[in-house]
């Protein structure tokens, strides 16, 4: 409503302006075209010049009736012609602002009653749009979080270098000299970041009870799993979960798929 009768006032103000000068223009023209009229019959002619709006007819026969004719022309025209047509061109000036007013108004009414259906389900798929973006962009997080650990045990204990290292080179004692040294690397990475315990604190090979309402994501039931808990079996792997979780801190890189760059030493 305020920016329809912000438009209204402007377009108001714009078109009385605009036909006041039209108005005075055309009425300056007709007033001159008639002086210039005047003018050009000379004194004999008997011509009779009747003028739209005044109830009088001159006939010019001499410079006397000429001068007689101009000044009744500027005195009396401007009287009643000049203002019949500026109130002339005012109406319709009037009459086209009504229009726009209508016009812009009902455009306006529809763009502001729009139906509130219409405006939830706009709202709706703005919302699920927004989902699917946050939903894709942890993902990508979750995966690069993923590399970028890789790295971290790449960095500081040449993991990846040894997985892809061809061992049947090498006799057992390098091997296990290698070994002894990337796992004590990679170990201390892992308790840097993740201070790995066991699931179940016990030793592998001894009898637990799983109890009612355990967690299938922290215990797995492997061999004759039937009826309901608690269940009682052998421990055969104690798990692992993270006593603490400080992710490391990604790098800025331009290829997020980079676990490890290659080194080029410069001679």
């Amino acid at each position: 409503m305020n920016a329809t009768k912000a438009y209204a006032t402007k377009s108001f103000t714009v078109i009385v302006l605009f036909m006041l000068i039209i108005g005075g223009a055309v009425s300056a023209g007709i007033y001159f075209g008639l002086k210039k009229l005047a003018l050009i019959f000379a004194p004999g002619s008997e011509g009779i010049i009747t003028i739209p709006g005044i109830n009088e007819t001159f006939t010019i026969q001499s410079l006397a009736d000429v001068t007689h004719f101009l000044e009744m022309a500027t005195t009396q025209y401007i009287a009643y012609i000049v203002i019949f047509t500026i109130l002339v061109f005012l109406c319709l000036g009037l009459i086209l602002w009504i229009l726009l007013k209508l016009s812009v108004g009902s455009l306006f009414g529809n763009h502001v009653s729009m139906p509130d259906e219409k405006k939830g389900r706009e709202s709706a798929e703005g919302a699920k749009k927004k989902d699917y973006v946050e939903k894709r962009l942890e993902q990508e997080r979750q995966k690069r979080l993923f590399l970028h650990f890789i790295s971290v045990l790449q960095r500081e204990g040449r993991l990846l270098d040894f997985f892809a290292e061809e061992l049947s080179v090498y006799d057992d004692e390098q091997i296990g000299a290698a070994v002894r040294s990337i796992q004590e690397d990679c170990k201390k990475s892992v308790d840097k970041y993740l201070s790995l315990v066991p699931v179940i604190d016990k030793e592998e090979g001894d009898v637990v009870e799983v109890e009612s309402g355990f967690d299938p994501n922290a215990i797995t039931l492997t061999g004759n799993v039937s009826g309901e808990p608690p269940f009682t079996g052998v421990l055969r792997h104690r798990g692992w979960k993270a006593a603490k979780n400080e992710v490391p801190k990604l790098s800025d890189v331009q290829d997020a798929s980079i676990v490890a760059p290659a080194e080029v030493e410069v001679e």
